[in-house]
């Protein structure tokens, strides 16, 4: 006799970028295996790749990650996984004031959001004649640079990767036109101050974002600690 096919339920989210509708599914067990030995592997490459592929799967393969920003594929990934197994998690999170002692923190995934700083925007006034105008960086853009140990050999190839137009004047050069030494010369012709601000890009980016209270049992001092990111909701 056959077995039963089970009929999984189908829910529907809005893109923080476009506010576009996506039906998606809970993750089944073969999918949270996977997840699972990727979260357990530490490796950062095998967990994006296991997100991605989760992701594709649980959308019907209406989402394609390679096309989404980093924070679309986040929230996307955070609500697959409140419907799969439920909304509370239990992280241990490091306390700031002697970075060390870690502590349990419950959280309810349903609170998390995509964090939108006002000032935010993807085009950088550089100088009054220059303008750049970023693309948000994908899942595994953001994860190749950052995962690295060298901190500025990464924000200046992220920066030089996320470059998608470079306005001077009335001029516009996009990235298919420039050549990866063209590009590299032209931020290490940067000063320190024209860096800075393009960096702000990224530091303001929208990022899942949740803020929480940790106390210390050994000092018994309470901080504010900001959540950001994936990686800070993987159990």
């Amino acid at each position: 006799m056959a077995l039963p096919k089970l009929e999984t339920p189908v829910y529907t989210l809005n893109m923080p970028s476009t506010d576009e509708e996506v039906k998606y599914r809970p993750f089944l067990v073969k999918e949270q295996k996977r997840m699972m030995m990727a979260e357990e592997s530490k490796n950062t490459k095998e967990i994006i790749d296991a997100v991605n592929q989760l992701i594709t799967d649980c959308t019907f393969n209406k989402v394609d990650t390679k096309k989404i920003a980093m924070f679309d594929a986040e929230y996307i990934f955070l609500k697959i996984r409140s419907k799969s197994v439920g909304s509370k998690i239990d992280i241990r999170v490091t306390c700031p004031d002697d970075e060390k002692t870690q502590v349990p923190v419950s959280i309810d995934l349903d609170d998390i959001n995509v964090g939108m700083v006002e000032e935010h925007s993807n085009e950088v006034q550089l100088t009054p004649e220059i303008k750049i105008v970023f693309k948000y960086p994908l899942l595994d853009t953001f994860a190749k640079y950052t995962s690295g140990s060298d901190a500025t050999k990464m924000i200046f190839d992220l920066t030089a990767d996320c470059i998608e137009e470079v306005h001077f004047n009335e001029e516009i050069t996009h990235k298919v036109d420039m050549s990866k030494k063209d590009l590299d010369e032209f931020i290490e012709s940067l000063s320190t101050e024209q860096f800075a601000t393009l960096a702000k890009f990224f530091e303001t980016m929208p990022r899942l974002r949740h803020r929480i209270e940790v106390t210390n049992p050994k000092t018994e001092v309470t901080s504010e600690v900001m959540l950001e990111g994936i990686e800070s909701f993987l159990e």
